[in-house]
């Protein structure tokens, strides 16, 4: 039973995570980075300690320096939000050695999760459907082209212990996967220090869609439903709804029970998310298992009416869940729009710099989770995202209006932001439909007109 956490991250999640410790009576640290000494979460945290200088290198991914930070304050918990150290095994690990909680779970699940190969291992074993491909790593280009011929091109070259598109590789020939193989290995050993490949079948136009699961350490797991996270750019999801307009409810009953097998095969505890490609005819496949929380978790609370970073932090004390499968229920519908400091005329460059003036909307079904404000300066060293508008409705219908509406009255002036392209995203009449996939931005992107931000004004 930890009564003080150290939250080791920073941004919107940080806010996130100390508003929920807050509404239990948790005591809280922040800790920062130079380039992050004025950030919101070093503010409204009880305490706040520097562990480096801007770059994450030297700050949010050195680990000895975030458990030197939870010594001297003397924490007995960690939460590691997304990104950084939220899924190292090693750092879950070390918390553990200095009797700290890690909110989040096992370090063995961690590994198990975290390397491509073995958790789709995992999935086989759960009967849960995998997208064909090679057996593990792959260690060369001419076993590969054996492989790929095999199961039919396209396939995916993709990192085993990658993520967020890194590693990753589309190839149509065996000529072009000659190529690309060095290239991906490169990639991958540069982003993860494991150039390890391995290949999948390319599941052409699929739906991307995941479902949250939460599991207490008494083997009591439910899932919460699915998020649809089909539009995406280079891997990097833009929009994100639930419930799927795609999903029947045999199709989300079976997938989710699929979700929840294996959860209960990996011996998982805490708040996870199990990601799935689906082809047009509604087959589908195990693509990985994130274990922490996910950027897009609001959707998901705003529709089921659990508050999910509160009950990572009382899983992780030791308390069962309060109800079961049956009890979980769904209530209208939620969109997200990530806003990022992009110039999207300018091929999506980030824009670091200040922000002269800032304005949230809101109003009736809207959510603004952000860690930005007017005179606040995003720096050049890490993502950016400056804040998630989650629009809710009774219907899909509803929430896209409100989106618009808040679209539409979000001001942020100084540094160019994606604002204006996720408007026109609620505006464009395939969108409006539901009739997206993975393919959606390629297309929609041929689809804008030359002055977007005019259009959606």
């Amino acid at each position: 039973m930890f009564e003080k956490v150290l939250i080791a991250n920073r941004g919107e999640i940080a806010l996130r995570v100390i508003r929920a410790c807050k509404e239990l009576g948790l005591k809280t640290v922040a800790v920062y980075s130079e380039a992050d000494a004025d950030s919101l979460h070093v503010h409204l945290a009880d305490e706040a300690i520097c562990i480096g200088p801007a770059p994450a290198s030297a700050s949010y991914l050195r680990s000895d320096r975030i458990l030197a930070a939870a010594e001297i304050s003397n924490v007995d918990a960690i939460h590691p939000g997304y990104g950084f150290l939220s899924e190292n095994a090693q750092f879950a690990d070390q918390c553990h050695s200095c009797h700290i909680t890690f909110i989040g779970p096992s370090p063995q699940t961690i590994e198990l999760m975290g390397n491509k190969a073995s958790a789709k291992a995992v999935a086989q074993k759960a009967k849960v459907p995998v997208t064909p491909g090679s057996e593990g790593v792959v260690e060369s280009e001419a076993e590969g082209v054996k492989i790929a011929q095999k199961i039919g091109f396209p396939v995916l070259l993709k990192a085993v212990s990658g993520g967020g598109g890194k590693g990753m590789r589309l190839v149509h020939t065996p000529a072009a996967f000659m190529k690309e193989f060095g290239v991906a290995r490169a990639e991958a050993e540069k982003n993860f220090g494991n150039g390890a490949l391995y290949i999948e079948k390319c599941i052409e136009s699929p739906r991307h869609i995941e479902f949250q699961i939460l599991a207490d350490s008494k083997g009591n797991v439910v899932h919460l439903g699915e998020r649809d996270c089909s539009i995406q750019r280079r891997y990097q999801k833009l929009v994100e709804e639930a419930p799927s307009t795609f999903l029947t409810s045999s199709l989300r009953q079976k997938m989710g029970k699929a979700a929840v097998r294996l959860a209960r095969a990996c011996q998982y505890e805490n708040a996870g998310t199990i990601e799935f490609l689906v082809d047009a005819h509604g087959n589908f496949y195990f693509m990985e298992m994130n274990t922490r929380i996910q950027v897009e978790h609001g959707v998901t609370e705003e529709i089921t009416g659990i508050d999910l970073v509160q009950w990572q932090l009382r899983i992780a004390r030791g308390e069962t869940l309060n109800f079961s499968q049956k009890d979980v229920r769904f209530s209208g519908h939620a969109i997200e729009c990530r806003i990022n400091a992009e110039d999207f005329t300018r091929n999506f460059a980030p824009q670091p710099g200040e922000i002269s003036l800032y304005y949230a909307p809101g109003g009736p079904g809207i959510r603004i989770d952000s860690h930005v404000y007017g005179g606040y300066r995003i720096p050049q060293y890490y993502d950016s995202m400056i804040g998630k508008v989650i629009a809710i409705g009774k219907n899909r219908g509803e929430a896209i209006r409100r989106m618009n509406q808040a679209l539409s009255g979000y001001i942020v002036r100084g540094v160019a932001t994606t604002i204006h392209y996720q408007r026109a995203i609620m505006q464009d009449p395939i969108f409006c439909n539901g009739q997206v996939d993975t393919g959606f931005i390629e297309a929609f992107s041929q689809r804008l007109p030359s002055d977007p931000a005019e259009k959606a004004l």
